[in-house]
C-alpha cells in the first residue's frame, strides 16, 4: 500500500505524507512473496488432532491456521523513500508530520510458523521488490519520466 501511494505522489508531483518525522521501520513484503505464501499455505491445510497443544492461531474442531506472511526484515522508512526516489530517478516532495493516532513506529513480521510448517520464507529483498514495482507501475499505468 505504502508503496503504491509513494509511487503515485512522486509522479505526479504530490508530497508524501512521512509520519513520525520518518522515524519509523516497516517490514515491507513483495506481493509475489505473499501470494507464494498463500499459495503453500492453501496446498498444505493443517490437520485436526484432539491431541494437539491449545494454539490461539489454530483449531481442535476446524482445520485453520493462521500465518504471517512477511519480509521479517525490518527497513527504515527513510531508506524505503530513498529506494523509491532511486528507482524512479526523482525525489519525493516530503511532509513530515507527527505519528498519526493508533500507528506504531516498527513493524516485524514473526514468520516461525511459516518457515517450521510450510517451509517457506518470503526472500524477495525490498530494493528488487521497489525496482519490480516501479517497472510493472509505469507500464500499466503509461507513465513516462
Amino acid at each position: 500500500m505504502a508503496l503504491f501511494l509513494f509511487t503515485k505522489a512522486i509522479i505526479n508531483d504530490e508530497p508524501v505524507k512521512i509520519f513520525n518525522y520518518g522515524n519509523m521501520s516497516r517490514d515491507f513484503t513483495y506481493i509475489d512473496d505473499i501470494i507464494e505464501g498463500v499459495v503453500r499455505v492453501i496446498d498444505k491445510p493443517p490437520l485436526t488432532s484432539a491431541h494437539t497443544k491449545p494454539d490461539p492461531s489454530s483449531s481442535n474442531i476446524a482445520p485453520y491456521k493462521i500465518y504471517n506472511i512477511g519480509n521479517s526484515n525490518p527497513v527504515k522508512l527513510m531508506d524505503y523513500m530513498e529506494g523509491i526516489e532511486n528507482a524512479l530517478g526523482k525525489k519525493a516532495k516530503k511532509e513530515f508530520l507527527p505519528m498519526q493516532p493508533g500507528d506504531v513506529p516498527n513493524t516485524y513480521a514473526d514468520v516461525s510458523d511459516l518457515v517450521r510448517d510450510i517451509g517457506y520464507k518470503p526472500s524477495t529483498k525490498v530494493e528488487d521488490g521497489i525496482k519490480k514495482f516501479i517497472k510493472w507501475y509505469k507500464e500499466y499505468y503509461g507513465v513516462k519520466i
